[in-house]
């Protein structure tokens, strides 16, 4: 029963920090205007610095769900902190350009707009979802609970998965499209 109350205390304070985040995040985005600031150049490098760390977040995802599916718990675990720590580097990145950028509109019409809007949509959405699954999932691995870590960790896995590609995605219509 111990286990249990902590389990929940563990998910329910998951949560709350994800809700925090997410909060932040629509903040920081929508309703807070830019920082202006001379002299930041690294910024505008920032959209393919993201772009780089979502492409390698989904590597690793995809390179620890292979690695597991093998039997190789230790090769899974490094692929898995490191998709973990590629994803933390984006979230940091990511904060920075749009504390001193803002948001990016996209200019495409027609089909091109309602395809981009709609990825945009879903990963909008997907990232909301996944980061606290990501976390609880986390915790259950580093509380060696393994009868439920691979039950949110299926779960976890596509969606971590879409949101990297899709992030990548959204990168290369808003700039190179």
């Amino acid at each position: 029963m111990i286990n249990t109350v902590s389990t929940k205390t563990a998910v329910t304070s998951i949560i709350v920090v994800s809700a925090g985040i997410l909060l932040f995040l629509i903040w920081l985005i929508y309703l807070k205007e830019p920082l202006e600031v001379s002299n930041l150049t690294f910024i505008s490098y920032l959209p393919i610095v993201n772009a780089i760390f979502n492409s390698l977040s989904a590597f690793c995802v995809l390179a620890g769900y292979l690695a597991i599916k093998k039997r190789k718990r230790e090769l899974h675990l490094k692929f898995m902190l490191c998709a973990l720590t590629f994803s933390f580097l984006f979230l940091i990145s990511y904060l920075i350009y749009h504390t001193f950028h803002g948001d990016t509109l996209y200019e495409g019409e027609g089909l091109k707009r309602i395809f981009y809007f709609f990825i945009l949509i879903s990963h909008i959405l997907l990232s909301a979802v996944v980061l606290p699954m990501i976390l609880t999932t986390v915790y259950f691995a580093v509380t060696g609970n393994f009868a439920k870590h691979p039950i949110i960790a299926r779960l976890t896995m596509p969606i971590w998965l879409y949101v990297s590609v899709t992030g990548v995605m959204i990168y290369l219509i808003l700039y190179h499209l």
